[in-house]
């Protein structure tokens, strides 16, 4: 997936989040979006993968040199964020089950492997009210990762994972994301640092 931006800005009200912004995400790089809290590091996100519509410019999506219609970005894209929740009546097999009636695993990828990915073969049949915040982190990052999409989109990936849990994390990535175009929020580094491509969004931050 190849993201190309046409001096895009947002405006909340009267005040320009961030604008001007030209750029290129090029298939199959990994990207670090950087900046400090309340920079506008989400809500960039939020209009790369499509969910928010930019103030000002223009954003297509390529795929295999094709344009992708508006209305079927979400299909190409997985997202993991702290402000994305997941389904707590549900138990860990049933979330599971539920994420692949619309975005279906890596070809190498079952459920039940899935699971084993997690981590969490102990939890398979719990509900995740029941969860630490670690382990609904897991499960939400390796549903992202795990998934057959040509565009990754974390927010502040390692947010409640403990130090075991980065080195299962930046394992994840390093195993299963290869194929994609990688896109990651954070202002800390072990959530980014092997990413090539550095966009810092406090340069496009009206003075």
């Amino acid at each position: 997936m190849e993201i190309v931006l046409n001096n895009i800005g947002k405006r909340y009200r009267f005040e320009w989040i961030f604008k001007g912004i030209d750029y290129q995400f090029n298939s199959q790089d990994q990207y670090a979006i950087k900046g400090p809290n309340g920079a506008g590091k989400s809500t960039f996100l939020k209009i790369l993968s499509g969910f928010l519509s930019p103030s000002k410019g223009e954003i297509s999506f390529m795929k295999n040199g094709q344009e992708v219609d508006s209305e079927k970005v979400y299909q190409e894209i997985s997202f993991c964020a702290p402000y994305v929740d997941l389904i707590e009546e549900f138990t860990l097999k049933e979330m599971i089950d539920f994420h692949q009636k619309f975005k279906s695993f890596k070809p190498s990828i079952d459920s039940a492997q899935l699971i084993e990915i997690m981590e969490l073969r102990k939890a398979v049949n719990k509900p995740l009210s029941f969860f630490s915040s670690g382990m609904k982190q897991r499960a939400k990052l390796a549903l992202a990762i795990c998934s057959e999409s040509s565009l990754l989109i974390l927010d502040e990936p390692t947010t409640n994972l403990d130090v075991e849990g980065i080195d299962w994390y930046r394992n994840l990535i390093e195993n299963y994301a290869q194929d994609q175009t990688v896109i990651i929020a954070s202002n800390v580094a072990h959530d980014f640092d092997f990413c090539a491509n550095q966009f810092d969004i406090r340069r496009y931050k009206p003075t």
